[in-house]
């Protein structure tokens, strides 16, 4: 007898089957249908000895402090800000655009005050702003739109980004400084010793019964529970009863280097010509000193694993079909990317999952994630847990 059955092991599934064995005493039977827990996150040594993502780069970054606290109970965190180039006109280049990818795209020498106005000179007034096109046209003109993102969200969506929802462009800012961070967020950490291992951490609990390998549709009438978590697909869950919901999926080849050392950062996107929108190196992300690298390719592509819904107005109005028809199934409780067909990142699934956990605690707060100020530090002028506190787990 379970009181909760949580299909799938990625960050939803693992941070509700955490809080509810470890603070609310729930026996939870934890399923996926992969071979492993972590979901897109899961990480692991490659046969080189080289710790690599299986699913491509995934990189911790949030401006919540309840978040990071959480997790911090989970893992030691390595400091790490991501920086990614773009492959523009044989160049390598900051891309967010900020001022010296502007200056050393077109050998110019703007000021962060003379590029602003370089940018409203260039920039197509629009009316109204519907499209991923739209938001960047508006902003910085058509020429640094065809050279960094029309080719790149054409591979990324296989559709060009007049027709594709403002939300996907507006996530990307553009900047006048030479601030070349991909995220601002307070906290920029990663896993010190990796996802998978935050993972094994999160889920040591005795009352957390874990089965990989396995379909929940296979399995549902085996067992006895109260309630059910989904974070799979919702249109799965109903057996496409109004058609499937369309998702981007991606395609990796991963391959070893016999040299230290490949690119200079640890993403490089290529938005024109090349058949894969980038290339991750991991050793950037990890910090692991090694004879070799370990690089990967990223294809996107429609056959695979659902990764990305697809912003458009029609596969929106599908999604509110099936979010109706999840209102009638108060014992069933849909959450995550796939579950609410909606482009989160990681920190966004885990503060999704410990609302949905305040929820069916019927409390209002989270008291127990509170870090002593004892037990914090100053990194980067950000108040932190210190490595090594009683917060963490190894």
């Amino acid at each position: 007898m379970f009181d909760y059955v949580i299909v799938g092991a990625g960050f939803a599934g693992s941070v509700l089957a955490e809080r509810l064995a470890s603070q609310s005493g729930k026996k939870v039977l934890l399923l996926d249908k992969r071979n492993h827990i972590g979901g897109n996150a899961y990480d692991f040594y490659n046969e080189d000895g080289i710790l690599i993502h299986k699913y491509g780069p995934h990189i911790f970054h949030t401006n919540s402090a309840e978040v990071f606290n959480y997790l911090s109970q989970f893992t030691k965190w390595r400091e790490y800000e991501h920086r990614v180039l773009a492959s523009v006109d044989d160049k390598l280049l900051p891309i967010p655009i900020n001022l010296d990818t502007v200056n050393k795209l077109y050998n110019r020498n703007f000021t962060s005050e003379e590029l602003a106005k370089y940018f409203e000179e260039v920039g197509e007034k629009k009316d109204e702003i519907r499209t991923s096109e739209d938001v960047v046209v508006s902003q910085i003109g058509r020429d640094l739109y065809e050279k960094f993102f029309r080719g790149y969200t054409r591979k990324q969506w296989d559709c060009d980004p007049s027709e594709l929802d403002k939300m996907v462009t507006s996530r990307i800012p553009t900047r006048t400084n030479q601030d070349d961070r991909y995220f601002t967020d307070e906290f920029q950490f990663m896993p010190l010793l990796g996802y998978t291992r935050m993972f094994e951490n999160m889920l040591n609990h005795p009352n957390i019964h874990i089965m990989l390998n396995t379909n929940f549709a296979d399995v549902k009438d085996f067992f006895d529970y109260d309630q059910v978590i989904y974070t799979g697909p919702v249109d799965e869950y109903f057996d496409y009863c109004y058609g499937k919901l369309p998702y981007r999926s991606l395609c990796f080849e991963h391959t070893t280097l016999d040299m230290p050392q490949l690119q200079p950062v640890a993403v490089v996107n290529y938005p024109n010509s090349e058949n894969f929108t980038r290339i991750t190196e991991y050793k950037h992300l990890t910090g692991q000193e090694h004879t070799k690298t370990s690089i990967t390719y990223e294809y996107p592509c429609w056959d695979g694993d659902p990764y990305y819904p697809v912003p458009k107005p029609e596969n929106a109005e599908l999604y509110q079909k099936y979010k109706a028809m999840t209102e009638l199934l108060p014992n069933v409780h849909f959450v995550g990317r796939l579950g609410t067909y909606k482009y989160y990142n990681m920190d966004q699934v885990v503060a999704q999952a410990l609302t949905l956990y305040k929820k069916l605690s019927g409390i209002d707060t989270l008291r127990d994630l509170a870090v002593p100020k004892a037990n914090k530090t100053k990194v980067n002028g950000s108040a932190v847990p210190k490595i090594g506190s009683p917060v963490f787990k190894g």
